[in-house]
């Protein structure tokens, strides 16, 4: 199975919101598309869907147009929305029906999700106790039976846009767990998300989008390695201030001997622990990394997104 998109084009009157979008996804796992807000990334993922048409290319599934009709397909939307005057009971068993599943597998699905994810309570009715509207729910519990509707198809391909937002640390971790698992199930992901450290425990490959355009596309662990090692952490047991300056190495925060600097490389960082070695300074932490997504992103956006607020 494989899934390609190609050269996506949008336009609104003379406004270009998406422009040439291609990535695609030979093999199970987490493909991330990023952007700043408006960079085209929502409206990306609805053309990929067929929720809104193109002006300009193509998406396949198996070779295929992608719809709901040729792949199986889940989605957690950016914008949320339950129906508030309906039951969440038959809001669930109404998607998953449309999905086409029987009523049956329907039942057995929303049972297990529900205590999945820890939301019975508010899709079973207990006897004497009134039940919550689904406008009565909390961001995070909304979010959560959202889910539970875009996994009710086990589909094969699974579309997250912002799926982590409006959720608390635990909440955020009990979420991220049954990513893993599909993951491991080999489902397609598609994520999109602006939390970024999130994002980078899941994905291989990245797309970023920036007025429209991709700014940055490939695969994480090839674009952290073209960058190099470049950040450097490293606490000791006194101030080593005249060190840092001596090497040359930027420093970007100092808190109690513990120090965040950015190097040129590994050369660099070397070079300043042999003259911590060579001064008899015992070091607690000495830990040379690649950029982080969160970095990558700011680097290839950052700049830009300073002008537009300007």
């Amino acid at each position: 199975m494989s899934l390609e998109v190609k050269e996506l084009f949008k336009k609104y009157g003379d406004k270009v919101v998406v422009d040439n979008v291609s990535f695609s996804m030979p093999g199970p796992g987490v493909y991330a598309l990023l952007g700043t807000n408006g960079a085209g990334k929502t409206t990306s993922i609805r053309m990929i869907l067929g929720m809104l048409e193109k002006d300009g290319g193509s998406v396949t599934w198996e070779g295929k147009p992608l719809n709901f009709d040729t792949c199986n397909i889940g989605y957690l939307a950016e914008e949320r929305g339950l129906y508030p005057k309906y039951s969440l009971m038959d809001q669930l068993r109404y998607f998953g029906e449309l999905r086409g599943v029987d009523r049956k597998t329907v039942d057995e699905r929303i049972k297990y999700w529900a205590e999945r994810l820890a939301v019975e309570e508010y899709i079973y009715q207990k006897k004497g106790k009134k039940q919550q509207s689904p406008d009565q729910l909390s961001k995070g519990n909304q979010q959560k039976i959202q889910f539970l509707i875009a996994m009710i198809s086990d589909p094969q391909l699974l579309v997250l846009d912002e799926p982590f937002s409006g959720l608390d640390p635990v909440n955020t971790d009990l979420l991220k767990g049954l990513v893993r698992e599909q993951i491991a199930a080999g489902k397609y992901i598609i994520m999109s998300s602006h939390q970024m450290e999130a994002v980078e425990e899941f994905c291989t490959d990245i797309t970023i989008l920036h007025r429209s355009k991709v700014v940055v596309s490939g695969n994480l662990n090839e674009i952290k390695k073209a960058s190099g090692r470049v950040n450097l952490r490293l606490k000791v047991e006194h101030d080593i201030s005249s060190f840092i300056r001596d090497a040359g190495v930027e420093l970007i925060t100092e808190k109690e001997y513990e120090y965040v600097l950015k190097v040129t490389g590994d050369d660099q960082a070397n070079g300043l622990l042999k003259s911590l070695i060579a001064a008899g300074i015992p070091i607690v932490k000495f830990d040379l990394s690649e950029l982080s997504l969160h970095e990558i992103f700011v680097n290839a956006v950052g700049d830009e997104a300073k002008e537009v607020q300007e």
